[in-house]
């Protein structure tokens, strides 16, 4: 897993007033909660004193009590107190759990995965879905593979006439031009071009096409977002939320500008998600016949110059990863 990235992990609506939410992500367990101000919090769902769950327990003031022994832990995972020695009785440094840094904004719950630092970096959203304007809907697919599989999936630009033949893939050329790939920090873009293959048409290198005649532009930014700009007022964008090593929960959103009445612009996003997780689940049957089910940079196979936005994805993970 990466380190010092934000991680989109939940959709706002999943975590109510209330109540705790135990959850695995990043595989480890988690509790997320809302404290008096509405504020999401996230610790280690594992209370340091017996190791019971604190997505049992119940919220106390701003904090979470253990169902044990009523240990009261807060949002920076120190316990604040244990009934056992009264209330008047001090609680010493060593009684905390693991804590995360938490941001709420685009109906997502963003945690920071690294190391503590005095000013984070910004949130990895896509700046254009982030201004006025855009509805969306989002519906939800579980996929039991390891997420650099899932993820991959949305950066292969070669598999579209094949495993979509039937869908979005049906007319669309074999031959892949380019793509062309720009990398900077976290953001990987690209752009792609198919054409069709008539027997003597041979795909142009990058460095043979420019930026506006490469057709569709798409984008994955680390830690876990991908959106399609399939048009100014019509988007695809997903998160791949890392649950533990053997599986991926995706958060599919549909954004648009081009019906701005709500009860119809719900119906239009309703609808138009139900066809894009058809488009997600013909990528699912694939992709869980995948060997082997986590990639690494070198893995012994076979790839093609199509392959480029993966390849720099690899690149990226390996040298964060020490690899």
């Amino acid at each position: 897993m990466l380190r010092d990235h934000w991680y989109a992990l939940l959709e706002s609506r999943e975590v109510p007033a209330g109540r705790p939410v135990g959850v695995t992500r990043l595989d480890r367990r988690m509790v997320f909660w809302r404290g008096p101000d509405g504020v999401v919090r996230c610790v280690h769902d594992c209370c340091c004193h017996r190791g019971a769950s604190l997505a049992a327990g119940e919220l106390r003031g701003g904090g979470l009590a253990c169902p044990f022994h009523g240990f009261v832990h807060q949002g920076d995972g120190r316990v604040s107190l244990i009934p056992a020695n009264g209330r008047a009785a001090p609680v010493g440094d060593q009684y905390r759990v693991e804590a995360w840094p938490v941001r709420e904004a685009h109906g997502f719950i963003w945690l920071w995965f690294g190391e503590d630092r005095e000013e984070l970096p910004p949130l990895p959203f896509f700046e254009d879905l982030a201004e006025p304007g855009w509805s969306w809907g989002s519906a939800v697919d579980d996929w039991p593979i390891h997420y650099t599989r899932a993820m991959e999936n949305q950066l292969d630009v070669v598999h579209l006439p094949f495993v979509h033949r039937r869908s979005i893939g049906r007319g669309v050329g074999t031959v892949v031009h380019g793509p062309l790939v720009r990398q900077q920090g976290v953001s990987i873009r690209f752009w792609v071009q198919n054409v069709q293959d008539d027997g003597q048409v041979v795909a142009k290198r990058p460095d043979q096409i420019g930026q506006e005649d490469a057709g569709v532009e798409l984008e994955f930014r680390f830690g876990n977002v991908w959106q399609n700009k399939l048009g100014p007022k019509f988007r695809v964008m997903l998160a791949f939320v890392p649950v533990d090593a053997d599986n991926t929960r995706i958060y599919l959103r549909v954004y648009q500008r081009f019906v701005t009445v709500p009860l119809i612009a719900g119906l239009v996003n309703w609808v138009a998600n139900i066809f894009n997780l058809r488009i997600l689940r013909e990528d699912k049957a694939v992709v869980l016949t995948q060997q082997p089910r986590r990639t690494h940079l070198k893995m012994g196979e076979k790839l093609i110059p199509g392959d480029m936005p993966i390849v720099a994805f690899r690149r990226y993970r390996a040298e964060r990863l020490g690899e």
